[in-house]
């Protein structure tokens, strides 16, 4: 999964313009609490096909789920 696809399903579902949203970007930032992180995994999982994905792995920031998701996809 891509950095764009990442960032476009964050943004859909904060509904915010996915330009606010770069590699720095922190959760907190975001203000995503844990409920509203484990709803984005989940929709992150539908995105790949059910992959599922350990939000405690997740790391804190964009760039850090994303080499998340890249590291389990091989």
């Amino acid at each position: 999964m891509t950095k764009e696809k990442v960032i476009e399903i964050l943004a859909n579902y904060l509904e915010i313009d996915p330009s606010e949203i770069t590699d720095e970007t922190t959760f907190e930032d975001l203000d995503l609490d844990s409920l509203s992180a484990q709803e984005v995994v989940m929709e992150l999982e539908d995105a790949m096909d059910g992959v599922e994905l350990d939000v405690t792995k997740a790391g804190k920031s964009v760039k850090e789920l994303v080499d998340y998701i890249t590291g389990i996809q091989g």
